[in-house]
């Protein structure tokens, strides 16, 4: 096992700085995963942790020893990549078994070592194909067992569900956590798929423009996000958000067609505010109901066990999640009803989170 320390890592290609004085400490044993989308600097700054990217400025310690300066395979790192790396004239059995046969492992330990990581991946029946033979998924199976058999430090890990199925992901989270628990390691995981982040992740760091927005375990960021982001990345679908301005009494919403009976704690009188709801938290009432808020059915996803519910709230798209029998019909009207304590308020200046209010429930404006 081993602990992470980052402190103002920032890396530019020539003028353009694409992370931007990342700080982080990441605990040995540890299993963080680094969400954000695409182009947001996570796949960057594990690759600076992995030493295959350069550090423009800052430092990156892995147990306590700065390896800015140090090779990749100096570092204790195994990492697996999205484009899976596979040597191709080599059989899977000898790709998962490269790092052992290099370190003078002796074969009989190699080849039980192999056939442990292959019952794992569901690769056995494959242990003598070379990778051209593979699907992409089988292979990407592959490149994860090449880091597991190693048995790091850290493992870093690049995406490495991305191209596998659907049930085989769900499989894959399930071992990669098991295998977690069993080697102590500590893994820093990069995606960009919310579900692998929270199943995963004992703490998610959200990334967005190169820089870190939030960190904290899944709970904490889906309850409470630090910024305007990370409320509509994390969740799905994602958390509404109603656009309001600080009036005398409270907030108006919706161009002042609703209001929000607010503190408004010293904001300026016609403050820019946003303010969100998780689809989750809102409830479907009869059209009408007082204190609720009345919306067109727009469109109704059905998902087996509950239903996603869009609906038009004076013209700004809004959405329900909802496992009661009701079934609403596109074109009907109905009523959304949602607690105080499920409302969270930001900033519409930089998307800050704001908690200065006290709120009660939506009344239409007189």
């Amino acid at each position: 096992m081993a602990s992470i320390t980052i402190r103002d890592v920032r890396k530019s290609y020539a003028r353009m700085q694409v992370v931007h004085g990342v700080d982080l400490d990441i605990k040995s044993g540890e299993f963080v995963v680094i969400l954000g989308p695409s182009g947001c600097g996570k796949s960057t700054l594990l690759r600076m942790i992995a030493g295959i990217e350069e550090i423009s400025d800052g430092t990156i310690a892995i147990d306590g020893t700065v390896v800015n300066k140090l090779e990749p395979r100096e570092r204790g790192c195994a990492m697996v990549f999205q484009n899976y790396a596979l040597y191709p004239h080599m059989s899977v059995a000898q790709n998962i078994g490269y790092s052992l046969k290099v370190a003078g492992v002796p074969a009989a330990e190699r080849t039980q070592r192999i056939q442990a990581v292959a019952r794992i991946l569901e690769l056995e029946h494959l242990l003598d194909r070379k990778p051209m033979a593979l699907s992409g998924g089988q292979r990407q199976r592959v490149a994860m067992g090449r880091a597991m058999i190693r048995e790091p430090k850290v493992f870093l890990f690049d995406e490495p569900l991305s191209n596998l199925d659907a049930k085989l992901r769900v499989q894959m989270r399930s071992e990669i956590r098991k295998l977690h628990r069993r080697l102590s390691a500590t893994s820093v995981f990069v995606t960009h798929d919310q579900v692998e982040a929270m199943t995963l992740a004992d703490r998610l760091v959200v990334m967005n423009g190169g820089r870190v927005e939030q960190v904290g375990t899944p709970a904490q960021v889906y309850s409470r996000p630090a910024s305007r982001f990370v409320a509509t990345f994390v969740g799905a679908p994602a958390m509404n958000m109603l656009e309001g301005t600080v009036t005398l009494d409270g907030l108006s919403l919706l161009g002042g067609s609703r209001k929000l009976n607010v503190s408004r704690a010293g904001l300026p009188v016609g403050s820019k505010v946003a303010v969100g709801i998780r689809p989750e938290a809102v409830r479907m009432v009869a059209p009408g109901t007082p204190g609720a808020l009345d919306a067109t059915v727009d469109l109704v996803e059905e998902l087996g066990a509950g239903r996603v519910v869009y609906v038009d709230l004076d013209g700004a798209p809004f959405s329900v999640v909802t496992s009661e029998t009701v079934h609403p019909e596109p074109g009907s009207a109905i009523g959304l009803q949602f607690a105080e304590s499920d409302l969270h308020f930001f900033s519409s200046e930089n998307g800050s989170r704001l908690d200065v209010f006290k709120a009660s429930v939506p009344e239409p404006a007189l």
